[in-house]
């Protein structure tokens, strides 16, 4: 299936997305098609990839079999009404916005149009991101897959019911940020200990990558290999013990509480 891609806007995560495609040949370059109001950005990724720059959203829609919407969701509509109009029933409209239902792009480019619902997240700029992929009734199972593969692209891709969107972007799409935290924190207290700063985020980030790794190999429960880390009355329980007190798990659950809340919140507004 050799499809045209296009991309309404070349952000962070759209520039990750561009570039991871352009790469993978699973389409050739002068068939991905793009469009920002950034014109210093699209003429930047042109020379980095050799594709397809386009003057409008509405140039992208009609010549494109597959249109990503990689755009700020309090954009949304105003970007779907200059280019609704170009769409027909055998396009699809994937996007990446946080906490937009399906009805709403519908609602605007047609009941009877195909849409899919994504959540990327940030570690897509490395190639490690995690995607998830929410289809409407109308979508074949050829075509499923083709954007399926799309997302491979950057990283990991799973499908979920749409009614779980906003219940797991607390767990993807926001938990880059709390990860990183972690890390400038362990750095800190390494600094505090007289480690060098650059030394710090780098051997925190690699404990990080490498913990991260090991609960995906291995298929271990993350409980176990936390065990095999403490030894009896050694330095690391000795840690997890403080941790436990201060109640760390429950702190990230209550935060991961609170980001669902307002991801959910947010939903509500398209409804």
């Amino acid at each position: 299936m050799d499809k045209a891609i296009g991309f309404i806007g070349a952000g962070n995560m759209g520039y990750a997305m561009l570039k991871s495609i352009a790469q993978s040949n699973i389409v050739k370059t002068d068939r991905i098609y793009v469009y920002d109001v950034d014109e210093e950005r699209l003429s930047k990724l042109k020379d980095e990839t050799g594709i397809s720059i386009l003057k409008s959203e509405k140039e992208v829609v009609e010549k494109s079999d597959i249109v990503i919407l990689a755009v700020k969701p309090n954009i949304l509509e105003t970007v779907l009404e200059k280019c609704k109009d170009s769409f027909n029933d055998r396009k699809i409209l994937v996007s990446v916005a946080v906490g937009v239902p399906i009805k709403f792009y519908k609602k605007i480019i047609g009941e009877d149009k195909k849409v899919i619902r994504t959540m990327p997240n940030t570690p897509a700029l490395v190639g490690e991101g995690m995607t998830l992929v929410s289809p409407d009734g109308s979508i074949e199972k050829d075509e499923l897959e083709y954007v399926m593969k799309i997302f491979a692209c950057f990283g990991k891709a799973e499908l979920l019911d749409e009614k779980l969107m906003s219940e797991v972007t607390a767990l993807t799409s926001s938990s880059p940020a709390y990860v990183f935290m972690f890390i400038e924190a362990m750095a800190d207290a390494a600094v505090l200990s007289g480690i060098p700063r650059n030394l710090s985020y780098k051997l925190a980030a690699q404990a990080v990558l490498g913990s991260a790794k090991m609960v995906l190999e291995t298929n271990k429960h993350p409980g176990e290999l936390k065990d095999m880390v403490c030894s009896p009355a050694g330095t690391t329980i000795e840690a997890v013990s403080t941790l436990e007190k201060n109640k760390f798990r429950y702190a990230v659950i209550e935060a991961m509480n609170e980001c669902t809340k307002k991801a959910r919140e947010i939903g509500k507004k398209f409804e």
